[in-house]
């Protein structure tokens, strides 16, 4: 008998094949794959200022697997560094070495994190390597700080407050509370509440009028509660 798909009877459908880059994956080779999509995506958040390198720490004489924002000269099948081999002959080697001095081969200094990837045994199938740049920052940062450096004559010496009368400089110090808490003015908890106000009023806030009824405005309570935070 012949189907309408025309296969007989007896005869078995012939599975359509399945693309490569979907077949079943080795669990380590899976981990190193997956651990690829990060470094490209990574490196090319910070294009010319970090490099990002995945090793392969299951083949340490070729280890280098890929390199984003190549800055120190190496290439894709390049052999291990010195932490890819402690890693891999000690399993309780730190998993994460952050923000350590480093040096790129031309000299310019660099500031480096290395983030071991362990398989399901414990043991490390590969390691991601940020290495940034820190030479064409610290121009900037010099700039910044002479920017904002004061007299010593008159260093620690309050001349004058730059208050704003109108109240935002008041909404300013709400704000940054806030912040600092990654909240909102209203998303803060009572206590925070409470921290914020005492904080307010130590700081001189409250010497104009309207201080008070900003400040219940800001947080969603009433003008009652902002003064019984000053007092508790």
């Amino acid at each position: 008998m012949t189907y309408a798909t025309g296969r007989r009877d007896g005869e078995r459908a012939v599975q359509p094949a399945v693309p490569e880059d979907t077949r079943h994956l080795p669990d380590d080779e899976h981990l190193v794959r997956e651990a690829e999509r990060i470094a490209v995506a990574v490196g090319r958040m910070f294009p010319g200022l970090c490099e990002v390198v995945l090793h392969d720490l299951r083949r340490p004489d070729s280890a280098i697997r890929v390199i984003e924002n190549n800055l120190s000269g190496r290439q894709v099948g390049d052999s291990a560094t010195e932490l890819g081999l402690r890693r891999i002959a000690d399993p309780d080697y730190p998993g994460v070495i952050q923000n350590y001095s480093n040096r790129f081969p031309d000299g310019r200094p660099a500031k480096s994190t290395s983030i071991g990837i362990k398989n399901a045994e414990g043991r490390y199938v590969a390691a991601l390597c940020l290495n940034l740049d820190v030479s064409t920052l610290s121009p900037l940062a010099l700039t910044l700080a002479n920017l904002v450096a004061t007299d010593v004559e008159h260093q620690g010496e309050a001349l004058e407050a730059l208050r704003d009368r109108s109240g935002r400089e008041l909404r300013s110090a709400i704000d940054s509370f806030a912040a600092r808490r990654s909240s909102t003015p209203r998303g803060l908890n009572r206590d925070q509440k409470r921290e914020l106000v005492r904080q307010l009023h130590h700081e001189g806030f409250f010497e104009t009028r309207s201080s008070a009824q900003i400040i219940a405005d800001q947080l969603g309570v009433s003008r009652a509660t902002v003064y019984n935070y000053t007092k508790q």
